[in-house]
């Protein structure tokens, strides 16, 4: 049975950045990471690309080789976690292989599930949340004519995209709820968005839902619709929710809910055994209440935390513990920009001021929301907003006083101005 000192399942930005972050504290320290996927550690936000084309796989790469050797990590690829045995401090892998560690970090994400539709397991249908996804998409798109996407969140709506710029005559059909990107947009962004999806000839009907799915003769699919028709197609992918990965931990060693239960430093509540990324569910920036936080900003801040918790530096100069969940989500699609940060999409008026501008007939959107002189949240669609500034100003809860009107007039111009008198000061 191999041994190290700090063992880290998962390679994405949560595992990567707890890696460096030890490395910082503790540069001698023996270090494995082990990863389900057959390759090098890339960013899962990159997978539409792959499918769509715009970049080569070669090109996503967020560690070469090179990179673990320097830093004295041991990479283990195409192995994925089965057990963890909390009391020996043990875990187990798929090829029946054990690793003793001291310290451990699972950083294993989340994985994609499908609806309770009848026939939709034994359909062969596809998703998409890995590398090996992407290439069977790609493969399938290859003989395919036609495509039906389950969903309407950002993966099904990523892969809408790709496979239609691939020349697929592509369907969408919803999930639970009659709209686009539904938990990340407000009502006026969500028609913008569907409107650009249908004028590039993307069948978008919301009214349809999935009512059974049918394996045919000859590779096709049926899909049946809740009005009694039906879409025979070449090609059927399902982007209808995820959850986290944490089966192979028994519910009685550690705490859980929707994800691994976590505190301000990313410990839960086994001693020697942190939590970071899609899989922890950690403290909200509004509520204070655990919840998951499954954006990249959180993988980078959480294994920071997590990394440095790790290697005992939590009172090293620059530590900060983490400082709760605030989402914020950006999606690209045909040439277009859109983010949605924060509580963007509170519509009481008699908590939250809103100020918006929608032009009509136009491809621009913005809403700000305030709860007194704060900004809370904000959408934008092709609007010169930089989210991640915008981010800054919530999680500071930068007072903006008199300057709010200002603000909602020149959001751009205001708030780097703010952010520059507030890093200054």
């Amino acid at each position: 049975m191999e041994e190290t000192k700090y063992l880290i399942i998962g390679s994405s930005h949560a595992g990567l950045t707890a890696a460096e972050e030890i490395r910082i504290h503790d540069p001698e320290g023996s270090m494995m990471m082990v990863t389900m996927e057959e390759c090098l550690p890339y960013s899962p936000t990159v997978l539409p690309y792959i499918v769509s084309g715009k970049v080569e796989e070669k090109q996503i790469y967020l560690r070469d080789k090179d990179y673990f050797k320097t830093n004295k990590i041991t990479f283990k690829t195409g192995k994925k976690l089965s057990k963890v045995d909390v009391k020996k401090s043990v875990v187990t892998l798929d090829d029946k292989s054990q690793i003793g560690y001291k310290k451990l970090l699972i950083s294993t994400g989340s994985e994609p599930t499908l609806p309770p539709t009848p026939g939709l397991k034994e359909s062969g249908c596809l998703v998409l949340r890995t590398m090996e996804d992407a290439h069977k998409i790609n493969a399938a798109a290859k003989k395919a004519k036609n495509a039906v996407i389950m969903g309407t969140g950002l993966v099904g709506m990523h892969a809408a995209e790709g496979l239609q710029e691939k020349g697929l005559d592509v369907e969408v059909i919803r999930g639970r709820r009659p709209a686009v990107l539904p938990n990340y947009f407000d009502k006026d962004a969500m028609a913008l968005i569907h409107k650009v999806f249908l004028d590039h000839g993307v069948k978008c009907d919301l009214n349809k839902q999935v009512k059974e799915v049918q394996k045919l003769k000859g590779g096709k699919t049926r899909v049946v619709i809740n009005d009694g028709s039906h879409i025979d197609t070449d090609l059927l992918v399902v982007g209808t929710g995820v959850k986290s990965r944490m089966e192979f931990f028994d519910a009685k060693d550690i705490a859980m809910d929707q994800g691994i239960l976590v505190d301000d430093m990313m410990k839960t509540s086994v001693k020697n055994i942190w939590a970071a990324g899609d899989v922890a569910q950690a403290r909200d920036f509004f509520s204070g209440k655990q919840d998951l936080n499954a954006i990249l900003p959180d993988a980078f801040e959480q294994g920071k935390v997590a990394g440095m918790s790790m290697a005992g530096a939590e009172e090293a100069q620059g530590s900060e513990p983490y400082k709760g969940g605030l989402s914020m989500n950006t999606f690209n699609f045909y040439g277009n920009r859109s983010f949605a940060v924060g509580l963007s999409l509170e519509e009481d008026d008699t908590a939250y001021e809103i100020a918006r501008l929608n032009i009509a007939g136009s491809r621009v959107y913005q809403k700000l929301v305030f709860k007194g002189n704060c900004l809370v949240g904000a959408i934008g669609i092709n609007v010169t907003m930089d989210p991640g500034v915008l981010m800054n100003l919530i999680r500071r809860k930068v007072d903006l006083g008199t300057r709010k009107a200002e603000f909602a007039v020149k959001p751009l111009d205001m708030s780097r101005r703010v952010m520059w008198e507030a890093w200054r000061g």
